[in-house]
């Protein structure tokens, strides 16, 4: 007797068609992140933030948009340290949200929509550096990283990522104008995508990069004109005040003797526009503008040095670009990792490139929150015995992103090819 063939949704999973299957893997990295929301749900007892977003930014999220109850609204009534469009979404959630645990909870799930799209981006844009097989491989890792997991529920730091990573495969698919787009949504939520620009200008034409370049700072022009023309003394400062604060969690803090992470002050500091300019903590030593000249050198170094001008280029053009950025700031953030491990896995895809997003990994979080979580006596200060590993930990990560940044401008040096996509 002949045996019947098993329906396909009751076949044997086999090892090699299960792992292959993307969707699967969207259901495992969505529902993931919806049980964990679930089960250690955002709240606040007695002062002290608990569940899931515990550590993060989502409190001084839910405390700055609650201004406008009161006050107005951002950028007209109050400065705020965060470009237009986060500082009014982040108002919206509030206005339908107006308790932290249900503010926390839709930030969370609305975080977690923007990740399944870095997700989904990763995979396309290896799909088109290397094979689908490669594809797929890097996107299980992404999914099984802790890193993009915890900042879904610290930081906005994955919607950046996702106008990054939108702008990285709209450049490679030529769709010019939908980069420009991507690159002004997302500079108007964080600065830093706006240092994609430079490789618009390197993967294009000048011709054919007018069009992407006019987009995105045309966009980024109107949005501020608007708040400009309604208030200037308070979204000029706006713009300025990250611009004002103190190093911290880098060489440049050590150098100033900043042991703090980087935060402004009270709430009510946010009515007062003297206040944006004000630094909390030690002056730098070495001026911002120095810091950026010599980023500026390096950049045009590798802008006029590049070979490589094919997709896996432009990849790795824009990872070195952020990184030089990053490397520059007076600060570190311990969320700007979401921005950078989707370009060592696709820049460096295999063992050697996890190995780096897992010790960068290791390092951040022994910083934050390990060591920070034991400074509660000394008001978020790092003093006394914490200071050796402290420092250790910022001089080993700032050797490891300039590592990186030497791997990528070697992957940048590779071949003479002008034919790939520039035209």
């Amino acid at each position: 007797m002949a045996k019947s063939k098993p329906l396909s949704g009751q076949a044997p999973l086999q090892m090699h068609a299960l792992l292959a299957d993307f969707r699967l893997l969207l259901v495992l990295f969505i529902s993931l992140r919806v049980l964990l929301l679930l089960i250690y749900q955002p709240f606040i007892l007695q002062g002290v933030e608990r569940g899931i977003a515990a550590g993060g930014d989502f409190q001084t999220y839910f405390q700055i948009a609650s201004l406008s109850d009161k006050v107005g609204l951002p950028l007209r009534d109050w400065w705020s340290e965060f470009p237009p469009l986060w500082s009014y979404f982040s108002v919206l959630i509030y206005k339908l949200q107006p308790n932290y645990t249900g503010f926390s909870m839709i930030l969370g799930f609305v975080f977690m929509l923007f990740d399944v799209g870095n997700l989904v981006l990763i995979r396309k844009i290896a799909t088109q550096l290397y094979s689908e097989d490669t594809a797929q491989a890097l996107a299980w890792i992404y999914a099984v990283l802790l890193a993009p997991l915890v900042f879904v529920f610290w930081s906005f730091e994955v919607v950046i990522a996702f106008f990054v990573l939108l702008s990285v495969w709209a450049l490679i698919k030529e769709r010019d104008k939908l980069a420009g787009v991507g690159i002004a949504l997302g500079t108007l939520v964080k600065f830093t995508p706006i240092v994609m620009l430079g490789a618009v200008w390197r993967y294009r034409s000048v011709r054919r990069a007018v069009i992407p370049t006019v987009i995105s700072v045309g966009l980024i022009a109107i949005v501020y004109a608007v708040f400009i023309v309604q208030n200037a003394a308070m979204t000029m400062p706006s713009i300025t005040a990250q611009f004002s604060k103190a190093s911290y969690e880098t060489v440049w803090a050590l150098i100033d003797g900043n042991y703090k992470t980087g935060n402004f002050g009270p709430l009510t500091d946010r009515l007062d526009t003297a206040k944006a300019s004000i630094t909390l903590g030690n002056p730098a030593r070495i001026p911002s503008w120095l810091r950026l000249g010599a980023a500026l050198v390096v950049g045009i170094f590798v802008f006029i040095r590049t070979r490589r001008f094919d997709a896996k280029g432009l990849v790795a053009f824009v990872g070195i670009s952020l990184l030089i950025f990053f490397l520059q700031a007076q600060g570190w953030s311990p969320q700007w990792l979401v921005q950078i491990i989707p370009f060592i896995l696709l820049c460096f895809p295999n063992r050697d490139g996890v190995l780096i997003v897992v010790l960068l990994s290791l390092m951040t979080f022994t910083e934050y929150p390990f060591l920070f979580i034991r400074t509660g006596d000394t008001g978020g200060e790092i003093t006394g015995a914490l200071m050796t590993p402290f420092a250790a930990l910022v001089l080993a990560r700032t050797a490891m992103l300039v590592g990186i940044c030497v791997a990528q401008y070697h992957i940048l040096r590779q071949s003479r090819d002008r034919q790939g996509l520039v035209t």
